[in-house]
């Protein structure tokens, strides 16, 4: 038995169907001072997260710049350690891993079935390896000592994303954008992963070429059964890939559930402020914009009460004083607010059609 196998053995089960499950995470960074270096407080990144991943789904982690979507990311694959909480995740033998508490040597096995895809494509890309050394480099990690057998399989991997095999040979500063971020995939794609993280993987991207990148994302998960946990804060390309949806706001999650009863039918005021910031691809159209006053909640002195009740126009002297948790409202959509069950919120269809079409 591997060390792996031994860790999924003491770790407890995941639901069926899923293939992982993310059980009150906190990630908090020290605030430390002076020159002893003393810890005065600390940044709540990441402040009791939960959801769960169904295998062969891709979940979509959205939210605004700061809101601890990449902090999240990381955790899960245990780029950076987590404070606390739970990552479980289904191995291919159908034992389950505590990601979050594994050692480094189980770790190591796991990472086969774990990858990521990183925002940049630019920074994210050795310039000094060729295609070669950058794709196969988790094979050579991995045991894959041959460079004859590496070969062929960066080639395979390359004709994968779309890529001539005969490339593997040029440096990254030879390709554009998003060929570069076609490269990233393929890199991520080489061990044969289960569930990969995409942390922006369009947003440094032209959107002709954001359109491309995200069609190969999805031929590829229905070709190989790929799971997605999709960062981004873009909604509509959210809203293209993704089955169900979770946002976050300063660390927690605020809202989950199904794409389009979310984009439908928003039962958090911040959820619903963020849709009103899509934009509408029709000259003709105005869209009736919600303005959020005040900033955003300090994450390392946030607010009693909800975090965002001082933003909210909706908030009451309950949303000031007391936590709100996330609760079902109806099947598979979930909310973190005290007023869910009776504020009637816009949508994004009813953005667009109470914007009028008046033409210019």
């Amino acid at each position: 038995m591997t060390e792996a196998q031994s860790a999924a053995a003491a770790a407890p089960e995941v639901s069926e169907g899923n293939i992982l499950e993310v059980k009150s995470l906190l990630k908090y960074f020290p605030i430390q001072k002076g020159f002893l270096r003393r810890t005065v407080g600390h940044v709540r990144a990441v402040d009791d997260v939960s959801f769960e991943v169904k295998e062969g789904e891709t979940l979509g982690l959205v939210g605004e710049s700061g809101c601890g979507k990449t902090t999240t990311a990381r955790c899960i694959l245990r780029a950076i350690d987590p404070t606390s909480g739970e990552v479980l995740f289904k191995t291919e033998e159908g034992g389950t891993v505590d990601v979050a508490t594994i050692k480094k040597m189980p770790l190591r096995e796991l990472r086969r079935d774990m990858q990521m895809i990183f925002q940049d494509p630019f920074s994210s890309l050795n310039p000094r390896m060729s295609l070669l050394d950058i794709v196969g480099e988790p094979l050579l990690v991995h045991g894959m000592k041959n460079r004859r057998e590496r070969a062929d399989r960066v080639a395979e991997l390359l004709r994968l994303v779309g890529l001539r095999p005969e490339y593997m040979r040029r440096f990254p500063h030879a390709f554009s954008g998003g060929e570069r971020q076609r490269i990233g995939i393929a890199r991520a794609l080489a061990l044969n992963p289960r569930l990969v993280v995409a942390d922006e993987p369009v947003s440094a991207l032209d959107v002709s070429v954001q359109a491309q990148v995200i069609n190969l994302l999805e031929e590829l998960q229905e070709e190989l059964n790929l799971t997605y946990l999709f960062v981004a804060h873009d909604l509509s390309v959210v809203r293209h890939i993704s089955a169900r949806v979770a946002v976050m706001y300063v660390g927690k999650i605020v809202e989950m559930g199904p794409t389009e009863d979310i984009f439908a039918n928003p039962k958090h005021p911040y959820t619903s402020a963020l849709l009103s910031a899509v934009p509408i691809p029709d000259p003709r159209m105005r869209a009736e914009r919600i303005i959020l006053q005040g900033e955003v909640a300090n994450p390392a002195n946030p607010p009693s009460g909800c975090y965002f009740n001082p933003r909210c126009e909706y908030a009451t002297d309950q949303c000031r004083t007391e936590d709100p948790h996330l609760e079902e409202i109806s099947s598979g959509h979930w909310v973190s607010c005290h007023r869910a069950s009776e504020l009637e919120l816009r949508g994004l269809e009813q953005v667009v059609q109470g914007s009028g079409s008046s033409k210019n």
